[in-house]
């Protein structure tokens, strides 16, 4: 998680976003799928991380411009060449999902969740 300064903007949410993943490179046994959270506070942003992985992996951001910033990083991200398990390959990440609330305009706190390839994911309506 960061605090990043609201000039950074969107590139610099993905630019941090994008260096975190480089960072991890093949110890989350990827693919991976990351889940970032953007706003509130910085508390708030992790949480939103994490919740951001709870949505289908075939879903898109309901926020044009947040659906947006989630294709643009899932492409420069599969384009790292981390691959399956940190071999190598097209494939690092099978999902970017990302989650918002507005902040102060003097922040712009940004954390990033990354899940292995072994995320479950399940739902019951009772």
């Amino acid at each position: 998680a960061a605090m990043l300064t609201p000039a950074s903007g969107p590139e610099g949410v993905k630019q941090f976003v994008i260096g975190r993943v480089r960072e991890a490179g093949a110890n989350p046994c990827p693919p991976i799928i990351v889940g970032v959270g953007i706003g509130g506070t910085l508390e708030q942003a992790a949480l939103l991380a994490k919740k951001a992985l709870l949505r289908s992996l075939e879903s898109s951001n309901p926020e044009p411009e947040l659906a947006a910033i989630e294709r643009d990083l899932y492409k420069r991200i599969n384009d790292l060449g981390i691959g399956p398990a940190g071999y190598g390959g097209r494939v690092t990440a099978l999902a970017v999902l990302v989650a918002a609330v507005p902040c102060h305009i003097a922040s712009l706190p940004v954390a990033v969740n990354i899940q292995c390839h072994a995320h479950r994911h399940q739902q019951q309506v009772i």
